[in-house]
Order: structure tokens, then sequence, then C-alpha cells
């Protein structure tokens, strides 16, 4: 297979132009891209240097194809030529090819095997499919198609007809085999068009529902039209995935008890023995295939969480830090520590970077690293901990969280500090028993350990029949709260509190027991998987759905929320410096409107059949309320309309904000790291994002005093029944939480009387912890 380079002024526009063109071929399939751009990361220029150790990197027997972007990007290429070695400057071809769509066609012409000058043909076509659709083509002698021997008709399905991607799978198809195979569009006319070519195919245009006559003749002409024609019918690789069942649930307990199983900071290298260097290559080859292999089993049977193990197999076959290990190898090296010093780099990359989401891939990165460690050294697994056992980890990332066998699993004590985590979150919201902030305490393997998070108590050989007595007593008044799960939330002194779910999916709407309704539905959780943004049809279709699973309860939808530790797949944003502090929520829609006015007809549509809620997400200014309103246009009578208050300035001027609306809704885990200035997702500070601090809840208090509207909390803190009294006690008049832990907090609020619930006090203690030992004396 060829190799490619990618020279660019821009290291930004090279890096994406890249990561677009992999997207249309297998990573098992993929050319070697070597990238020479930029200067540095954020200087434009080119450097010959450069290019000629791209080349090196990228050579192959099969020739290396440079395509460049204009200017100086040509000269460097040139003089590069003059620096690589003379054999190896003889197979390599400077194209004038478009650097983008030349890219994208090359990479998936090279991935089937062609040839270099073959490559390259394709490559120079690549604006071919542009012209013709804008009308602009030059006219040329198109190449003669060969007579087709069969011919079949199938149909496009896919939503955006077959554009890029399902067009490269479509090519790869074809040039797998011995045949010459043709389309035509017989709904526009255009064709016949050589379907081995992806750029050909592009020119076609062909769009959902056109109907296509495929030709084919040669040794397997039969066999490709069947091959074509089963893809056809999968939509040729765009097929949506079917639905799967919820994973199992926990629990729902905040006390356990079991043996440990510890997983360590890092795997044990110390009985390593190292042989030769081609000894260590072949070893870590053969940890590396047992990894990947145990991935792609975990990715096939995952009912949930297929594509985390996608991802990490992604990572196990990366062939830049792959050769680097090998590399190391060569120079002499243990495999083992050529592989972990490497992916340890990777991982502090990952952490350097300001964006909160990309830092949480370094857990990934650290998990792929430990699990191929395990592979070279016969270390035991860390996936499958014994049935009723409690995991001990240093972190809990969202991987563990989401894929874990909750039904299974006795609980997990995290070492790190912090409740709003994001791998907290989702064991939590699976119902799996956790304390976090057990700090470094000697943990033996093996041993009976037991927690409390309740009593923030965790304890090594704890009085094992004490514990056994708390879980038997946590299990009846859960089973009671279930009974009664139905049941209003009235205190002893007459208050009914609204007790709602929080939702990402229609299945979360349907597990949920007791709710009073969905008081958050994450629509960036909803169409989170989509690279394409939902149509108005498709998020009123899921909208439906939720109000249906709660039975016409009401709904609140919150507009899209993005940007900090929220990314959307189709809806890219710049880099920032500081994400937290730039873009997200409602800023984003300012520039694009479009998505939003989409977003909130879908809403209307559903509020005329059923009662929904809509509220705006991250608004700090009045400016913001009106421009949002401004968007959403005429009312249909019921929807109420309300925001969010997630920023202290917003909780400060909330009588200003509120104006004109009908709730305001406080978002206490943005809140929480907005007042305390610490990142949730930050172990080295997330105990200081307590949602308990005084602090936040006297901006809480604030808001219930000066709002003039219906106030209610959808963050984490809700989810706590002690907190979830002190907010009612506040006077927040509903609350939103994840499912399973609905029935508790409805059974606390019950049994208390919210006049003797001491918020005063709370709001002049010293600390969270102080507000904590305060409810656990008096509640």
């Amino acid at each position: 297979m060829i190799g490619i380079v990618v020279v660019s002024h821009s290291h930004a526009l090279a890096t994406a132009a890249v990561a677009l063109a992999s997207e249309m071929v297998a990573e098992d399939n993929r050319p070697v891209i070597a990238v020479a751009a930029g200067l540095d990361e954020k200087t434009f220029g080119t450097d010959a240097m450069a290019v000629s150790e791209a080349i090196a990197a990228a050579d192959s027997p099969d020739g290396v194809l440079v395509l460049l972007d204009l200017g100086s990007a040509v000269l460097s290429a040139e003089m590069a030529l003059e620096f690589v070695d003379p054999s190896v400057g003889e197979r390599v071809k400077l194209s004038s090819a478009p650097l983008v769509e030349g890219l994208v066609a090359a990479v998936v012409t090279a991935s089937t095997g062609a040839s270099l000058d073959a490559v390259v043909a394709e490559a120079n076509r690549g604006l071919m499919a542009k012209q013709e659709h804008l009308g602009d083509a030059l006219v040329v002698e198109s190449a003669p198609v060969s007579a087709a021997d069969q011919t079949i008709e199938v149909v496009v399905s896919n939503e955006h007809g077959l554009h890029a991607r399902p067009a490269a799978r479509l090519v790869a198809l074809v040039n797998s085999f011995v045949a010459t195979v043709t389309l035509t569009d017989l709904d526009t006319g255009r064709g016949p068009v050589d379907a081995s070519s992806l750029s050909m195919v592009a020119t076609l245009n062909a769009q959902q529902g056109h109907r296509l006559q495929v030709g084919a003749g040669g040794p397997q002409a039969g066999e490709v039209l069947a091959a074509i024609n089963k893809l056809a019918a999968e939509n040729f690789g765009d097929e949506p995935e079917p639905e799967k069942p919820s994973a199992a649930s926990g629990s729902g307990l905040d006390v356990a008890i079991g043996r440990a199983f510890v997983v360590a900071a890092e795997v044990d290298l110390s009985g390593y023995e190292p042989g030769d260097a081609e000894a260590e290559r072949q070893r870590l080859e053969g940890a590396l295939t047992a990894a990947a292999d145990e991935l792609a089993h975990l990715e096939t049977t995952s009912r949930d969480h297929g594509g985390i193990f996608a991802a990490h197999r992604a990572l196990v076959q990366d062939r830049k830090p792959r050769d680097a290990v090998f590399t190391a190898i060569a120079d002499g090296s243990p495999a083992p520590d050529a592989w972990r010093q490497t992916y340890d780099e990777l991982a502090a990359t990952f952490e350097s970077l300001d964006d909160a989401y990309q830092r949480e891939r370094a857990q990934d990165v650290r998990s792929v690293r430990d699990r191929v460690l395990r592979a070279l050294t016969g270390a035991a697994t860390a996936d499958e901990p014994p049935a009723d056992s409690i995991l001990v980890v240093p972190e809990l990332d969202v991987a563990t969280a989401a894929t874990i066998d909750a039904a299974r699993i006795g609980g997990i004590a995290v070492r790190a500090a912090g409740t709003t985590g994001h791998g907290v979150i989702v064991a939590r919201s699976r119902g799996i028993p956790l304390i976090t902030g057990i700090g470094d305490v000697d943990v033996p393997a093996g041993g009976t350990v037991a927690f409390d998070a309740r009593a923030g108590s965790f304890e090594v050989e704890p009085d094992e029949a004490a514990f056994r007595t708390t879980i038997t007593q946590r299990q009846a008044e859960r089973g009671q709260a279930l009974a009664d799960a139905d049941e209003p939330a009235t205190t002893l002194d007459g208050r009914t509190v609204e007790v709602l779910v929080n939702v990402g999916s229609v299945q979360d709407a349907i597990d949920a027991r007791g709710a009073d309704g969905s008081g958050l539905v994450r629509t960036e959780v909803l169409f989170g998987d989509r690279r394409t943004a939902p149509s108005i049809d498709e998020q009123a279709e899921q909208f439906r759905a939720i109000a249906a699973a709660l039975k016409g309860k009401p709904i609140t939808i919150r507009t899209w929320d993005i940007g900090g530790d929220k990314p959307l797949p189709f809806l890219p944003q710049d880099r920032e410096a500081n994400p937290f502090l730039g873009e997200r929520g409602i800023r984003v829609f300012r520039r694009r409107p479009e998505l939003l006015r989409d977003q909130l007809e879908a809403i209307r549509q559903v509020a005329a059949e059923t009662p929904v809620h809509v509220m705006f997400p991250m608004v700090t200014t009045a400016d913001e309320v009106a421009w949002a309103l401004e968007q959403l246009g005429p009312r249909p009578d019921g929807l109420q309309v309300g925001i969010m208050v997630e920023v202290p300035a917003a909780a400060l001027r909330v009588a200003t904000l509120a104006t004109g609306l009908d709730f305001v809704s406080i978002g206490t885990n943005d809140l929480t790291q907005y007042t305390t200035a610490a990142d949730r997702t930050n172990t080295a500070v997330a105990s200081l994002a307590d949602g308990l601090d005084p602090a936040v809840l006297q901006l809480i208090d604030h808001v219930v005093q000066n709002a003039g509207v219906r106030v209610a909390v959808c963050g984490d803190l809700a989810s706590d029944p002690q907190s979830a009294v002190l907010l009612a006690a506040l006077g927040v008049q509903e609350l939103s939480a994840v499912g399973p832990q609905i029935p508790l907090v409805k059974a606390r609020l019950r049994q208390t009387d919210l006049s003797q619930v001491p918020a005063a006090v709370a709001l002049k203690a010293r600390d969270g912890s102080a507000v904590r030992a305060l409810l656990q004396e008096r509640l």
C-alpha cells in the first residue's frame, strides 16, 4: 500500500484534513499518512527538512504520494526530494490535486491496494464532484466505460444520500473484486461512471430515494453485484444501530460490603525478564493482537457501550505510537518500558489540552496502556471483578462506570475526591453503590472492605455484622420507597414537592419509578451520537416518546447545551483557551441560530399535544433571554418557558432574568464549579466543587427569594436525599434527580418536617463538610 504525505502551511488545516480523510476507511485498512505542516502548531509556514522526514515516515515500496496546499509548500516539497535517499525519491510523486478533496480520494483509493499512478489519477479528479454539482466542470473527454455483462437495480435509502463515507465503502467493496463495475443514476440520467473511483461515484450526487443501475463485467461480476446489493440493503453501512436493551441496574443503595478488588495505579513490571530486540518485538506484537481481540469481543458483546471499546481498539492499533514503541525496542528498551513510556507521554498530551472532554481521554489512554501491559506480563485482567466485590480504583473513568456489570458488582470505592465527575455521575445513574475520596488508605487485595456513603465512612476489615444490618435496613428502606414511589412527596408539614427525572434517552424515562415528569431532557445526550443534525421531525419523535414513557406528565426540554466538557459531533467548535469560560449553551447558538430554531419548532409541535416546558442553558444576561425568546416565537397554549441558572451572575440578577418567564431551574453542578473556581473534571481540585458549600447554598437561597417564579433544581445535588431535603427547606419547589434515586428522595421528603430543617444554620456553616455533618445530625 502506498504512503501519503500532506504538506501545508497550517498544522491545524493539515490535521483536520487527515482526520476527515481517515474517517472514510477502516483503521486497519488505512494507508500511512504523514504530516509536514506549519513551522509549529501555531506558526504558518513549510519546512523542507520536515517534509523529507514525513516522506521517510510514509515511505513504502509501492510509492509515496505528496499532496500540497500552495506556494512555498511546492518549493519545500521539491527541495525535500534532494534530502531523501535517491532510491526513496524515485518512488515519490508530487500532486497538484486539491488538498482536501484529493486527500479523501487518495486515502480511499490507496486503501484498496491501488498503484501509485492510480491513486494520483484519482486524487487529481478530486474536484470533479463539486464541479459537476455547481455546474462549472471543465469539458473533458470521459474515459470509456466497459459494457456490463450483468446489471441490477438498487435504491439509495441513506438519509443524506451516497455521501462521502458510504461512497467510500462502495468503492472499497468494488475494488476487492476482479470486475469492472459502473453506476448510473436512473432518476437523474447521470452515468454510467466507474464505481471503482470515489471521485466518479461522487459526481453522481445520488440522493435518498434515487435508483441506481449497477452494471458489472469480468470474472467476478456476479459476486460483486451480490455484494453491492447486500451493501445497499444495509444503507451502504449507514444503517442505524438497533435499539439495545438497557444495561442492568445496581442495587441503588449507598452502603456496601465485600472483598476488595484493587486496581493498582500501574501494572507491576518487576517480574518481567526482557529478551533481545527481536524477541521483545514479537512479544509486543502478540500482546497487541491479544488486546485488540479482547476489545473486539467487548465491542460486539457490550449492550450499550461498544463504541468505547472500539475507540480503545483504535488506540491499540494507532500506528504512530506503535512505531515509536518499536523504534525504542530496536534501540534496546524492553517492550513494557517502551510501551508504558510512549502511552504515558500520550496521556500527558491529552491532560495538557484545554478542552475538558479531551483531557478525560487520558483515562482511555491509560486503560489501553494497562491492558497491553497486562497482556505482556501475563497479569490478570481487570475487566471483570468477582461477583459482589468492591472495586477500588484510583479514579473512575466513564468507560468503567458505563460498562461494568451493575447488577453483579457490590460497589465502587474511588480514591480521588469529587462527586460530580462524569464517571461518578454515570455510576450513580446506574444505581451502583459508590463512595469517593477514600484517599490513600491501604486496601489489601481480597480483604473485606465496607463503606457507607451516607455517613462518609470507608473501613478495612469492618464490623461485618453491623454493616450487614445497615444493608438490610437500607434494602427495606429502598423496598418501601419503591412500593410508595407513585405517591406524592408531601412533607409532614404539608408541602408537596415535585420530584422529576433527568433523562438522556427514552430508556431513562421508561426506567424511572415514581417520577412526576422530567425536569431535564438532555437533548445533547439524546442526539449525542449523531454526526449530522437531527431533523425537526426526528427531534419531535424522540420528545413524544419520552412524554409517552412518562404517561403524559410534563417534560422539561433543555435546548442544546454544548461546550466545555460537552461536545456535539455535528457542531464542532473552535479550540478555546478556556472552554468552560467560552462558548457554552445558549452562547453557541448566537452564531448558529438555525439549529436552535429547528429544535424549538420540534418543541412547539410536541407542546401542542402534551405538557412541555422548555429551558435555555448557560444564560448570563437579560439580552440572552430576550434573544432566546425571539427565536422561540409564538408559544402554543401551555408551553412554559424558563432558563437554567448555572453561573453566579445569573443567580445574583435572577429577578431581572426571570421577568416574563414561568420558571428557573438551578444547575448545581455548573453553579458549584463556577462559584468555587474548581473544575469538576479535575481530580486535583474536585473536592472543592462541593454542592453543599455554603456559598453555593447562599446563591440558591438568593434565587428562591428573588426569582418571583417557580424554582427547580436539576443538578446532581437533587439526587441526594439529604441534600434534597435541604433544598426543599430553602424553598425549591421541584427537584429533578437521576432515576434510581427518585423513590428515596420522595421517601425522605415524606418523612421530614421542613420547618425543622436547619436551613438558616446551613447557610452560615463553615464549609460543605459542616453542612453535611449538620444534616446527618438533625435528619
